[in-house]
């Protein structure tokens, strides 16, 4: 008797949000940290409401923020992303290769992605943190990692548990 196969854990749910082109530029982003020691945890929830496309931590608690950008439309139109300094230390977007890379703020780092891996084009200016906002961003990141993991283990155990 077989082992029962679990979710595909390396492609994030598709939940509609999100096109193709969007998809691949997360999944390079993701690599491309975890290949500088940064973890990344898509769709992060901030203490505002407002959701980050990622949101990553690396060893020493520093915080990035990597806002993906689709399209032109998809820059043109959202300016949320202005909002996420207040809880980073980086603030990023992360486009296609093809995507006219002058018309984004010079104050924001840069990578290219595509669906196999990413690269960095500029980076982005430290804005430290305060103390107070990183322990309480730190341990969202780390609660929200650890609810997903669980849910994937034992999606019943999540039932009805909001973070």
């Amino acid at each position: 008797m077989s082992a029962p196969l679990i979710r595909d854990t390396l492609s994030p749910p598709v939940d509609g949000r999100q096109s193709d082109t969007a998809r691949a530029i997360q999944r390079g982003a993701l690599r491309y940290l975890a290949a500088r020691g940064l973890m990344g945890v898509p769709e992060f929830v901030l203490a505002s409401g407002r959701r980050a496309d990622i949101a990553a931590i690396d060893a020493r608690g520093e915080v990035w923020v990597i806002e993906i950008k689709s399209s032109v439309t998809d820059f043109r139109t959202d300016r949320k992303w202005t909002e996420y300094r207040l809880y980073c230390d980086r603030l990023f977007f992360a486009v296609a290769p093809d995507f006219p890379a002058k018309i984004l703020p010079e104050d924001a780092g840069l990578i290219v992605a595509d669906t196999f891996g990413a690269g960095l084009l500029r980076e982005a200016p430290a804005h430290p943190l305060s103390a107070a906002t990183r322990k309480a961003l730190t341990l969202r990141l780390a609660r929200t990692a650890a609810s997903r993991l669980m849910g994937l283990m034992d999606p019943e155990a999540m039932r009805g548990i909001e973070l």
